[in-house]
């Protein structure tokens, strides 16, 4: 869709930027906060994909996603970020800490915990081989900048075996599955000490 690509209400190179990487045969990164009102027409058409099913939100309006960004942007536990790529938008990143969300309820969390989602939205371009890998690699680098981050957990939907085994080649390690309001999720965990960047 062209419109993901002229998205331009925020740019990467707004104050607001989290970190830029130039990624060598891959382009230059950047993640900044999400903006609910500028950023809900580009999100809503990615989360409301089939390919994004697992998701949860194939249904939701825009308003409605818009709505839920607002809430998440008001809560001092969770953040969602939009990360461009040579300036153009193609992923969505979330975090959060498991003690203040509903996943906590469901495994032992312990100090350092940091939990994360990833939604990879419109590639940049041609399909490019180690894409996701290549952003998933240089999200848990700039996360492991913070020393108290001894460990990412992701609970992806236990359906979505493409997204489960996309963290276990990056280098987590299964644990249970869990019952999660909206979903059966697969939790996986990375601690610092067994992360090591593609």
């Amino acid at each position: 869709m062209t419109h993901d690509h002229h998205h331009t209400t925020v740019t990467p190179n707004d104050p607001a930027t989290i970190y830029t990487e130039a990624i060598e045969g891959l382009g230059t990164l950047s993640m900044r906060p999400v903006v609910p009102d500028a950023d809900a027409t580009l999100l809503h058409s990615w989360v409301s994909r089939e390919r994004a099913r697992y998701w949860g939100m194939l249904g939701a309006s825009r308003e409605r996603v818009r709505e839920i960004y607002a809430y998440l942007d008001s809560l001092t536990t969770h953040h969602a970020h939009l990360v461009h790529l040579d300036g153009r938008p193609v992923a969505l990143f979330q975090t959060y800490e498991p003690a203040h969300d509903p996943v906590g309820d469901c495994y032992d969390v312990l100090p350092g915990d940091f939990g994360i989602h990833v939604l990879i939205g419109t590639p940049a371009g041609p399909a490019r081989p180690g894409f996701t890998g290549a952003l998933l690699g240089s999200f848990l680098a700039h996360l492991f900048e913070d020393p108290g981050r001894r460990r990412i957990v992701a609970e992806p939907d236990a359906r979505n075996d493409r997204a489960v085994e996309r963290f276990v080649r990056t280098g987590f390690t299964k644990g249970p599955e869990v019952e999660l309001p909206e979903k059966r999720a697969q939790l996986v965990f990375l601690n610092r000490e067994d992360f090591r960047r593609p």
